[in-house]
């Protein structure tokens, strides 16, 4: 197994009435970007529902520079009707999160729960919230 310092928060840049799933996502990654598979291991969908991506033993495609030793998870939302950053995560997303989040940072010792915006050089407001302040209430 990789060494995993890092598990990524990520939201997909798209609005709340639009409910994509990893599916979508994958096909997006693979059709458009030329990637071989989605670039996050886990997806949330706008009803909680965690699905599964990429394999955890394959470096993810979500933080340049930083993927190999990291884990992706994107949900569903992050930006308004007018594709301006929004904290939308419904609540089932929020309890889902959470709960992996935790899951993976006990499995990864060491490991911290970070936003895609709390890395150097990145330049968008992904994922649309302070991961840091919401997980350990900084």
């Amino acid at each position: 197994m990789r060494t995993i310092k890092n598990i990524v928060i990520h939201c997909s840049a798209t609005p709340p009435e639009m409910d994509v799933d990893a599916a979508t996502v994958r096909g997006w990654h693979m059709n458009e970007r030329k990637w071989s598979d989605i670039g996050y291991h886990y997806f949330i969908k706008r009803d909680g529902t965690i699905e599964k991506g990429r394999s955890l033993s394959r470096s993810g495609a979500h933080v340049k520079g930083w993927n190999k030793t990291s884990i992706g998870i994107c949900y569903a939302g992050g930006v308004d009707a007018n594709g301006r950053p929004e904290d939308n995560r419904t609540a089932e997303q929020t309890r889902s999160l959470m709960m992996l989040a935790r899951t993976l940072e006990k499995r990864f010792q060491g490991s911290q729960v970070l936003g895609h915006r709390d890395f150097e050089g990145v330049s968008k407001a992904c994922p649309s919230f302070d991961v840091k302040s919401w997980y350990y209430g900084r």
